[in-house]
């Protein structure tokens, strides 16, 4: 029999027991005439708590610095209110999620706001997420590249074991999500920026593997036979109604795991079901010399591509429709004007 206070054996805490709030963590840099306005947009909002303020806390440049906790669920207006401020230009807005935070006052501001903190959407973390992820670097085409290479090489051998682990590397979906936050916001910045990654990444990745299966056909190392052959992998080139729902669902799981707090770690395995095995398949038709499925594998992506941002677009309009709503009786809405 377990020991201690009684209300652990009826699975209840303890008086005086807290739990880990959700919350976000705000460190503002304030120029020195907008401090007053500042601290009476947090201290207005029952959903903020926590809020200090040190007249001379930054030296370059210089300004006051504010700290102050947010329940992850109200964050939207308190952030609205301090753009509204045009603080993100005249001083500065760092958003960061602490890893554990023990206070009665934060379970207080958690209660205060609207929903679950599990639904709650901050978009200006999203959008800084997917600004910063969907960059066309060295370390994505890096990637990509041996996502392709695993996927071609799961084709080759009829392996779908090969195939999940190329969708485990593959880093494609973070362009999506650009262009569907792009779409759905609207943020036409991110547009180009998601389409470019999208689309040159695939090219590289397709550019590289490529003369690679060449080279392996050369040595006898890939058949066109294997290549074309493959009754467990079929479904690559074989894009169907099933092929569009699937990418409708991943679409979906995708930008779920993108907005919320809470995510499986195989969504990113998901997402790549749609995408990265087709680009895998068509480089190593090409290096193998199977024309006739190039086209099918070109078409299972296209037919993907265009499921999952469909669906993440309208997905992430249903999630703003909601929040909007659910936000629009903020105490803050007369700071927001």
């Amino acid at each position: 029999m377990r020991h201690g206070h009684p209300s652990f054996v009826q699975g209840l805490p303890p008086p005086g027991f807290c739990e880990d709030a959700s919350v976000l963590h705000l460190q503002l840099r304030v120029p020195a005439d907008l401090s007053d306005r500042v601290v009476e947009i947090l201290c207005s909002d029952d959903t903020v708590t926590n809020v200090a303020v040190f007249a001379d806390g930054y030296a370059k440049p210089p300004g006051a610095l504010v700290i102050a906790d947010v329940a992850r669920e109200g964050a939207n207006p308190v952030v609205a209110a301090l753009r509204q401020l045009d603080l993100h230009h005249a001083g500065s807005i760092m958003i960061s999620e602490p890893g554990t935070l023990l206070s009665d006052a934060a379970d207080d501001a958690e209660r205060a706001a609207p929903g679950s903190p599990d639904d709650g959407v901050v978009w200006d973390v999203v959008e800084n997420r997917v600004r910063t992820e969907s960059h066309l670097s060295l370390a994505y085409c890096a990637f990509l590249t041996l996502a392709t290479l695993i996927a071609g090489a799961g084709r080759l051998l009829d392996q779908p074991i090969l195939i999940i682990g190329a969708m485990v590397v593959g880093p494609e979906f973070s362009p999506v999500a650009a262009i569907c936050v792009a779409l759905a916001r609207p943020r036409p910045s991110l547009l180009p920026r998601g389409l470019r990654t999208l689309v040159a990444g695939f090219a590289i990745a397709v550019l590289i593997a490529a003369p690679l299966w060449f080279l392996a056909h050369v040595l006898g190392l890939a058949t066109a036979h294997d290549a074309a052959v493959g009754p467990q992998t079929d479904f690559i080139v074989q894009p169907d109604i099933w092929s569009f729902l699937i990418a409708v669902l991943a679409g979906v799981a995708g930008v779920l795991a993108l907005t919320t707090s809470k995510s499986g770690p195989l969504v990113g395995v998901f997402i790549s079901v749609t995408t990265v095995p087709s680009v895998g398949t068509a480089a190593l038709c090409i290096g193998t010399g199977v024309w006739s499925e190039i086209s099918s594998a070109f078409a299972q992506l296209g037919v993907n591509l265009v499921g999952m941002v469909l669906a993440g677009t309208l997905t992430l309009l249903v999630q703003r429709m909601i929040w909007s709503r659910v936000n629009g009786s903020s105490r803050l809405a007369g700071f927001r004007g």
